[in-house]
């Protein structure tokens, strides 16, 4: 009996956030997402609309960061494992030394010089090494940052609860950039030649044409979005503590490749790091190819290019209450399963409101986003807590704490995911030839009906398809049940015994 509450107070003494704490390790994704949001709602019409890249090129393009990626996650990983702890800790300093280069990142990605032609392979080339720049800034960011959740507590409920605060933080990171988007798309009117006034319809409203990008909108607002990035970090730097330090051991050759080889071979680690993946790919996917179809095939602007994305994550507001004691009920993997699950059903029934008219199968569709942001946010709250737990179900059956390593081998997946919305954003509109649309002299873009239906069915069914999937990984195969996670706490605390007696792990 004396023993057990040894355990537990050794747990103890890693845990007892207090709602400072919460607010603080939240803010470090209001920063992050507050640029990152740039990417996955402006930066694929801005590549396709101003930049005028080819879809293909930008796919391409796309690919080759990622592989990248594949080479520098694990980089950063090893580096935050293995460098000396300074007295700040040792993933916490790196909100610091990245926050300046990651806002100047995400700047630069949308300046259009003076003198590089659009279109042209200056204009290419610009995009893909101010694109590749910014992957680099996030990545010195974003470990650290996901690999801070592991050592600010070690109590699982308090995780999970970390794990809805983040995902908060990361929903108000992207409100700016909502915002943005219902401005940037402007409406194009027809105009008379000689006269330059509005032509009217016979009920006396203007005649649109289409839409287009204001490009003022967007830089102003990456500007204002870079700075909050800077700030929100900073406030974050400040008020995180890391409250389990385990003493580096030094690295000797071959580690690296043996550490991604416990990853890849433990079966949780890797079935959620796919999950998310397809979670982040289904997630950006909609996201991007969304504007596409509000602005083309609902021939909407304004609020409506921001609604789809506010109603998928409104649920959240009211799900932030109830998930951590849905989980204390029934267990992470059995409310995210049945959450994808009605995300799939949602996306699925979207598909059938092609047979109506756009004018009015636009509101059905956004109460069936509403439905599908429902089921999707029981994961989006819970993925970093289930990423914690993988870390622990590493460490009791290897005896390897790698928290850095395992968070890249996690966040590669993630950017994996970004490869797979990347060729399917691009791919369908290739598939319905967007690019062909394209007049190059002009603003705005025409399709025929044929274009735009294919447009529809591509943004409907490749979702429903990810999302699917998601729910059969997680029932099928991820294995960290309710009942799992509950004997896993019990291994924990053994090990941490042991651990703290063995003077590998101290706590703060």
């Amino acid at each position: 009996m004396s023993d057990n509450s040894t355990q537990e107070s050794m747990i103890s003494k890693a845990s007892g956030l207090k709602a400072k704490d919460y607010i603080a390790y939240a803010l470090g994704d209001v920063g992050g997402c507050l640029v990152f949001s740039l990417v996955t709602t402006i930066l694929q019409v801005w590549y396709t609309d101003v930049f005028k890249l080819n879809p293909f090129f930008i796919m391409i393009m796309f690919v080759i960061a990622r592989v990248w990626d594949g080479i520098n996650d694990p980089i950063m990983g090893r580096i935050c494992d293995t460098v000396k702890v300074s007295r700040w800790g040792r993933y916490r300093p790196w909100f610091l030394y990245g926050c300046i280069p990651l806002a100047l990142s995400a700047v630069l990605m949308f300046i259009k010089w003076p003198g590089i032609a659009v279109g042209g392979r200056g204009m290419a080339a610009y995009a893909t090494v101010t694109y590749i720049f910014f992957g680099m800034c996030y990545t010195m960011v974003q470990i650290p940052y996901g690999s801070l959740a592991s050592v600010v507590t070690l109590d699982d409920k308090e995780r999970s609860k970390l794990s809805v605060f983040r995902s908060v933080g990361a929903t108000l990171g992207n409100f700016p950039v909502m915002v943005i988007s219902a401005m940037y798309i402007k409406s194009k009117f027809m105009t008379d030649e000689s006269t330059g006034e509005y032509i009217l319809d016979e009920a006396g409203k203007r005649i649109k044409i289409g839409q287009y990008v204001d490009e003022k909108v967007v830089i102003v607002g990456a500007i204002a979005i870079a700075i909050g990035c800077v700030i929100m970090l900073l406030l974050a730097f400040a008020g995180n503590k890391e409250r389990v330090v385990s003493h580096p051991v030094k690295p000797q050759k071959g580690d690296t490749w043996k550490a991604v080889k416990r990853l890849a071979k433990n079966k949780s680690m890797l079935s959620l790091s796919i999950i998310s993946m397809l979670l982040l790919a289904g997630q950006m996917f909609t996201q991007s190819y969304y504007t596409y179809l509000i602005k083309q095939y609902f021939n909407r602007g304004g609020i409506w290019i921001m609604l789809p994305t506010v109603l998928t994550y409104l649920p959240m507001a009211i799900l932030m209450f109830f998930t951590p004691k849905l989980v204390r009920k029934f267990g992470k993997r059995e409310i995210t399963g049945f959450g994808m699950a009605l995300a799939a059903v949602a996306n699925l029934a979207m598909f059938f409101l092609k047979f109506m008219n756009p004018e009015t199968a636009i509101y059905p569709f956004m109460a069936l986003c509403f439905i599908s942001g429902l089921g999707l946010n029981f994961l989006v709250l819970q993925v970093w807590a289930m990423v914690s737990d993988c870390i622990d179900d590493i460490e009791v059956n290897t005896g390897s704490r790698d928290d850095g390593t395992a968070y890249s081998f996690f966040m590669f997946f993630r950017k994996l995911g970004q490869v797979i919305a990347a060729v399917a954003v691009n791919c369908a509109l290739i598939a319905m030839g967007y690019f062909e649309g394209v007049k190059q002299s002009s603003d705005v873009f025409t399709f025929s009906s044929g274009q735009l239906s294919t447009m529809y069915v591509l943004a409907t069914i490749i979702p429903a398809v990810m999302f699917g999937l998601m729910a059969l990984f997680l029932f099928a195969w991820y294995p960290l049940s309710k009942k799992h996670v509950a004997e896993l706490q019990v291994k924990k605390e053994e090990h941490l015994k042991e651990a703290i007696a063995n003077n590998k792990v101290q706590l703060n």
